[in-house]
């Protein structure tokens, strides 16, 4: 495959279909200005694509294609949850039928286990021993993201929610300096594995610097901001930096993608150019 879809409609037809396979793109940004969003859709429609082709047509507006494996780690909230805050953003007949061909991953019972939170908060919502037979309560969370993305991420969208979670963890669980290298890892071993893997970050949990890190590591940035004009405001998407993605857009350097919220989601209402 040439390229792997966002599952955002404009944005797929604007950038020539989607993200080069082996990709690592960060999405960072202010608080409801659409980040979390965009990885709700992605994961929605692109299980959609497979559970229910003639829904994903009338959704997303093209023929159905054969869209890779969806994969959803969270570190510290359980698929139930997970699938009641998207549906509060998205039609709920998509949600139901995109999300059946989507496989979660709860990695809190790895997140929590050295942090004062009780056992019992979290300890029964996720098996403890997990389908490669090791005890799974036994391992760091960086160890248990790793082997979900080792077992997992090889051509299919793998979407991790959420950064942020790692950057404010104690020093006991994960260090910045692992979490740099965990992404710069991560980036060389999806160049083999030939998936997407989204990363989704809060800008505002990050000293600038950091975020550079972060940002260096991955393949791709985008960063959502609220912007001001006149008495209201409207969501905005920057592409940063996007290796093999920004010379398919006129080589600007950077450009703005004025966003909208709909029943289908998140997508790209209009385009601008930054010079």
């Amino acid at each position: 495959m040439d390229r792997l879809p966002f599952g955002i409609r404009q944005l797929d037809t604007t950038i020539g279909g989607g993200a080069p396979p082996g990709s690592v793109v960060l999405l960072s940004g202010e608080p409801g200005a659409g980040a979390r969003e965009f990885i709700y859709t992605s994961t929605v429609m692109n299980g959609l694509s497979t559970s229910d082709p003639e829904l994903f047509e009338l959704y997303y507006g093209a023929e159905s294609h054969k869209g890779p494996e969806v994969h959803y780690v969270s570190f510290t909230a359980e698929e139930q949850q997970v699938t009641r805050e998207i549906s509060l953003t998205m039609d709920e007949e998509v949600v139901e039928a995109g999300l059946d061909d989507v496989t979660f991953h709860d990695l809190s019972p790895e997140y929590f286990r050295l942090s004062p939170v009780p056992r019992e908060w979290y300890a029964g919502r996720a098996a403890t021993i997990d389908d490669l037979g090791t005890t799974r309560n036994r391992q760091s969370v960086a160890e248990a993201l790793g082997d979900v993305l080792t077992s997992h991420a090889a051509d299919n969208l793998v979407v991790i929610d959420s950064l942020t979670d790692l950057i404010t963890a104690s020093e006991e669980q994960i260090a910045w300096r692992d979490i740099t290298v965990l992404m710069k890892g991560l980036s060389q071993a999806a160049y083999q594995w030939g998936g997407l893997i989204l990363a989704h970050v809060n800008k505002e949990a990050l000293e600038e610097t950091k975020h550079g890190q972060l940002a260096d590591a991955a393949d791709g940035t985008l960063l959502f901001e609220w912007e001001s004009g006149g008495s209201s405001r409207v969501r905005t998407m920057v592409v940063k930096q996007f290796r093999g993605v920004l010379s398919r857009l006129e080589e600007d350097d950077v450009v703005r993608f004025e966003t909208e919220i709909g029943d289908a989601g998140f997508d790209v209402s209009d385009v601008r150019k930054i010079r």
